[in-house]
């Protein structure tokens, strides 16, 4: 089934501003290519960054976001731009995470998405907030995320 392209990116090949928060958003999104099968997509970004909403103080993330796309790919330019909007957002770790899943499935629709994400101890408690939409497809190849359990300097 082919698809109309969606109308021109707000982002790709432009200049364009870093939204001042996540309310500001716009997530491209591009027709997958290979639609007729499971794949995974896998984005890293181990410098997420957020403040925590009580004290305003910096909270540090490694995020590992993978999807099975069904129609659509997120374009990254714009999941790069998003993901830094919540640099200055006041929220817990679990809402920065659930909330990145949440509007990725809204933006892309895809067939399974996970996100973990591996927060730096803040107060001598690191917070790991894991989720996923369901089971994973059959016959797709998913690799460990690859972050180990934190151990501190030990």
């Amino acid at each position: 089934m082919t698809k109309k392209p969606e109308p021109a990116f707000a982002h790709l090949g432009k200049a364009s501003k870093l939204p001042d928060e996540p309310d500001r958003k716009i997530l491209d999104r591009a027709p997958n290519p290979h639609e007729d099968v499971n794949y995974v997509t896998r984005f890293v970004t181990p410098e997420f960054t957020s403040v925590c909403p009580m004290t305003g103080q910096p909270d540090f993330a490694h995020l590992v976001i993978d999807y099975v796309p069904d129609g659509w790919i997120v374009e990254s330019k714009s999941l790069k731009l998003y993901l830094l909007s919540f640099r200055n957002h006041g929220a817990f770790h679990e809402d920065c995470t659930l909330r990145i899943a949440k509007d990725l499935v809204a933006t892309i629709k895809p067939r399974w998405l996970r996100i973990g994400g591996y927060w730096y101890p803040r107060g001598g408690i690191p917070i790991d907030v894991f989720w996923q939409t369901g089971p994973v497809p059959e016959n797709v190849w998913l690799p460990d995320q690859g972050v180990a359990p934190y151990r501190g300097r030990g």
